[in-house]
């Protein structure tokens, strides 16, 4: 699940990120930028090498083509046709670099032809196509300063290898003697000098345009202002009405609950019909479909094709995220309806503790009746669990505030505090101990609050053994009950007998059997001591011998002396 919430997040994090870049494109800045003033004589002088190396390609074109017109072998054809199609790229691109220098601007745009259709399994992304073109445009300056260092990188290498290619062509036009290999070496000269010619052209074209995009960085502070107020004039707008649509949409949402509440019998009733919860789910669903389509409408009646795309992609992308969601909150609809695996009313387990389940909403009650603690937790924690109907009879919790518990631990303590994390007891003496609930239900708690037993034994001697087990029973529980009368417990003294227990290996055991009302609870070792006190004083008033383990020795006594 974790899983799933950080991929959602991310993908929602992605679509703000979009969002926020496409508000503050750069379109208005770099329009006010190419404003900017050039430097005039390198624009002319570059303006004029293109002048003068379209002429020469021109002429060459012209003389390729009458060349291939008189050819007469295939390979002659091939040969002269790649020159001439090598040569008519050189000239669209010295015509379109004279062209871009002239204008002072990128006329690519102007030359784009009409884009194809979208085929019909992409008319989904037709819708998207402003913002993905208002991105575009908001990246184009980075991309094309990065599209003309490279190029200058390229040209760069190569007029390097161009200029030494020269510079051997010539050192071997002067060492030659021979007229036909300087007369070909001559034709290689010409052939490299009109290379260099256009990658000098390409060069100078991109490290000017390069100059002038850097040049307007300068005034994107400046023109920050402008952009800023562009922005609120038509953007801004349209976000503030959608807002208010928004806030006008979720105010008459609480005003139509409002009155739900008021005039819809039985709806603010604890446990409401599935009419009601029906009402109130749809309620919900429409406020939630209309505060997402609000928006859409004042873009689309705005005209605002960009933050429509932009409302469409940040759909897209809920949706995608929610779509292995859905089931879970089909389940939370049943709960909300009270038709799904947890009802109210009825009784779940969660964190190790019963539950009632009060009320189920988008919030749910639950609540512990002895333990008297409560809970609120959203709906989607109850979609795991399962209720049951409970029985009258069946235990909440093992004790309630100010109760006397004894742990399995021995720890005996008065009850001071419940939460649904912790249980806290005081010790006689006032000394706190603390545990988790979960471990305070795993010691056992014996609740000592709700009434309680108390079993002590005594032993007898066997020269008393006639009397074990009817008088001296009898004898005992009325000297008990004679002291319990003067110590003040009658009244908490629920129950009392004394019985013959068993005949033990050195004694005759007797068994005091005591039932005390909870109101005794914080005296239980009291009373345990009291009766052993009590067992004692009747022995010494009646002379019964109280015998202790006697160790047997066996074999030759004399040996020992």
């Amino acid at each position: 699940m974790n899983r799933k919430k950080r991929s959602d997040f991310g993908t929602l994090l992605i679509i703000c990120c979009a969002f926020l870049a496409v508000l503050f494109s750069p379109k208005i800045l770099a329009e006010e930028a190419n404003l900017a003033k050039k430097d005039g004589h390198a624009a002319l002088e570059t303006l004029q090498n293109l002048v003068n190396l379209r002429s020469v390609l021109e002429g060459d074109i012209d003389r390729l083509n009458q060349a291939l017109a008189e050819a007469k072998t295939d390979t002659q054809k091939q040969a002269l046709t790649e020159k001439l199609v090598k040569l008519e790229t050189e000239l669209k691109a010295t015509s379109r670099n004279l062209e871009n220098i002239s204008a002072g601007v990128d006329l690519a745009g102007l030359r784009d032809e009409k884009e194809s259709k979208f085929d019909v399994q992409q008319e989904l992304f037709a819708l998207l196509k402003p913002a993905i073109d208002e991105m575009k445009d908001m990246t184009s300056r980075i991309r094309q300063k990065s599209e003309l260092k490279e190029k200058i990188i390229f040209y760069s290498e190569r007029l390097e290898i161009v200029e030494s290619a020269l510079g051997n062509v010539k050192t071997l036009q002067q060492q030659s003697d021979s007229e036909s290999l300087n007369e070909a070496l001559s034709l290689m000269t010409e052939n490299w000098e009109k290379s260099r010619a256009f990658m000098t052209s390409e060069l100078q074209s991109a490290q000017l345009q390069l100059d002038e995009l850097l040049a307007a960085e300068a005034s994107i502070a400046d023109a920050s202002t402008s952009y800023l107020k562009s922005f609120f004039q038509k953007r801004g707008l349209f976000l503030t009405e959608a807002l208010g649509v928004v806030l006008l949409v979720i105010l008459l949402s609480r005003v139509s609950h409002r009155a739900m509440q008021r005039y819809l019998p039985g709806f603010r009733k604890k446990h409401r019909s599935f009419r009601t919860r029906l009402v109130e789910l749809i309620h919900r669903i429409v406020t939630m479909l209309l505060i997402i389509l609000g928006p859409m409408v004042v873009f689309y009646l705005g005209e605002d094709w960009v933050l429509f795309s932009l409302g469409i992609l940040l759909l897209l992308g809920l949706a995608w995220t929610l779509r292995q969601a859905l089931p879970r909150y089909w389940h939370q609809i049943q709960l909300f309806l009270n038709i799904g695996s947890v009802r109210e009313g009825e009784r779940i387990l969660m964190e190790g503790i019963p539950w009632r389940v009060e009320q189920i909403n988008v919030y749910s009650t639950l609540l512990n009746p002895v333990a008297e603690i409560s809970q609120r937790v959203p709906i989607d924690d109850l979609v795991d669990l399962k209720s049951r109907p409970g029985k009258p009879d069946e235990p909440w919790f093992p004790c309630r505030k100010d109760d006397w518990v004894i742990l399995s631990d021995g720890i005996r303590g008065k009850v001071a505090g419940i939460s649904h994390e912790m249980v806290q007891l005081v010790e006689r003496g006032g000394s706190h101990i603390t545990y988790q609930t979960g471990d305070f239900l795993a010691a056992s708690p014996r609740n000592l609050s709700t009434n309680f037993r108390l079993k002590e034994t005594i032993g007898v001697s066997y020269n008393l053994q006639q009397e074990s087990t009817r008088e001296i029973p009898e004898l005992l529980q009325a000297f008990i009950q004679k002291q319990i009368d003067q110590e003040g417990y009658t009244d908490q003294l629920l129950n009392l007998r004394v019985e013959f227990a068993l005949a033990n290996s050195s004694s005759l055991d007797l068994t005091v059997i005591a039932d005390f009302d909870g109101q005794l609870g914080d005296l239980y070792n009291r009373l345990r001591r009291a009766l052993q006190r009590w067992c004692v004083d009747a022995c010494t008033e009646n002379g019964w011998e109280i015998p202790f383990p006697q160790m047997t020795l066996s074999g030759d006594v004399k040996s020992l002396q």
